[in-house]
């Protein structure tokens, strides 16, 4: 048997009145997840932990089987290890988002306008930071460059202090959301100045894009230990992201990371690579486990586009779980996919919600017909009785809410799908 997790990063939405009320999920046209619908169990799964901040971070952490009350130890650190930076225990990471904020005011009065700088190429985020590097970095303050906005720095004998991320609040006044420690303060004030008027944003303007004016830190945390993937569930596994964040949990658990060309973790990445990748990296390379995460409906949900969400969902479908699922198929090998968002990202928002999130999974050797359905699945029967009766199941928030299934622990799911439990 082999398994398989496809992720849409942010998937899950709220009712939208341009959509009849119904949701991005549920008004994309999705024919390959509607295939699977009926032949599903659908239900709701909560993978943020009461009381925890809702992220990709741990988020993701609970989809892949590791509970993150346990294993959190903050979101940069996880994506210092994809970079490759050497953390001491006494290190504390840090992202460093490079974002475009408003230009006319005095800093503490700017506003946040994206926190992406229009998905930033690493190309030229790269160059930006190098001219942030020569300045500040010190034996105290190192900054490393990762993908697109999203760059690393790591505070020598530092302190986990509590960083506000920038998506979490776009079009408002920066003041109350800026850091407590002086350091961190003047170094962000410093980089506007480093930034603003730079050749690179100088062209990007010209062009029409957002500048990348200013550095800000946010997901601030120390060393993780994340616990081996093969020595936990006994199987290979296999991470397929263009997100530091994604591959950081991977090499922690000891995972092979598969860099696909072209993937970016924008709304035109490589849709067909990622498939692709996972069908050979199961198939070929024999591996038991693959998890493809696409990071495009999260930052949709970010910018506040439902044509770009509902996009990003539909390629979902059809550029990359059609793929792999009609590529299963012909090769005969009986598996498992689990397809789920790690969180919503609710346009009304534009930030990340803890609400539960809906999940299907399918088993290619079974119709989950009555007699191999055990007795509390019966929400399960009414989807297939639904079918027979002619009437269209739709994977979405609706129809897991109304299956009446629900997990309320999201780092056992990965259990349900290994056939650990039921």
């Amino acid at each position: 048997m082999k398994y398989i997790i496809i992720l849409g990063d942010g998937m899950a939405d709220e009712p939208q009145e341009a959509l009849d009320g119904r949701t991005p999920l549920e008004a994309a046209k999705t024919p390959t997840m509607d295939e699977l619908a009926a032949r599903s169990e659908i239900g709701l799964v909560q993978t943020i932990p009461e009381g925890m901040a809702p992220g990709s971070d741990t988020a993701n952490l609970a989809v892949l089987g590791y509970n993150p009350r346990q294993y959190y130890t903050g979101r940069s650190p996880l994506e210092a290890l994809s970079i490759g930076v050497p953390m001491k225990d006494t290190d504390v990471a840090m992202r460093c988002n490079l974002v475009t904020l408003t230009e006319d005011e005095p800093y503490e009065h700017k506003r946040i306008i994206d926190h992406s700088s229009s998905e930033i190429s690493t190309e030229d985020a790269a160059v930006l930071l190098k001219a942030v590097q020569q300045e500040l970095e010190n034996e105290t303050y190192q900054f490393y460059v990762g993908t697109s906005y999203r760059h690393c720095t790591i505070w020598a004998n530092g302190q986990v202090e509590s960083l506000t991320p920038p998506h979490d609040h776009l079009t408002e006044v920066i003041e109350p959301y800026l850091p407590a420690d002086e350091a961190l303060l003047a170094m962000q004030k410093r980089s506007y100045e480093i930034l603003v008027n730079h050749p690179i944003n100088v062209e990007r303007k010209a062009k029409g894009l957002n500048p990348a004016n200013s550095c800000w830190f946010w997901g601030a945390g120390t060393k993780p230990m994340v616990d081996s993937f093969e020595k936990k569930n006994g199987k290979r596994g296999a991470m397929i992201s263009a997100v530091d964040l994604l591959k950081g949990i991977a090499i922690g658990a000891g995972m092979k990371v598969i860099e696909v060309e072209g993937a970016n973790g924008g709304l035109h990445t490589n849709y067909e690579g990622k498939a692709q990748a996972a069908v050979d990296t199961l198939l070929k390379d024999d591996m038991d486990f693959a998890y493809v995460h696409l990071e495009a409906p999260d930052e949709m949900g970010h910018q506040g586009s439902l044509e770009r969400k509902l996009q990003s969902i539909e390629n979902l479908d059809q550029r990359i779980i059609r793929i792999v699922k009609e590529q299963m198929d012909a090769s005969g090998e009986p598996y498992r996919m689990l397809v789920l968002p790690d969180h919503p990202t609710p346009l009304r928002i534009r930030t990340h919600s803890s609400d539960p999130v809906p999940y299907l999974l399918y088993d290619s050797t079974k119709d989950l017909n009555r007699k191999e359905r055990p007795e509390r699945e019966t929400a399960v029967e009414d989807v297939n009785d639904a079918e027979a009766s002619g009437k269209k199941m739709v994977y979405c928030e609706r129809t897991a809410r109304e299956n009446g299934i629900f997990r309320p622990e999201g780092y056992k799911l990965i259990d349900v799908l290994l056939e650990k439990i039921k």
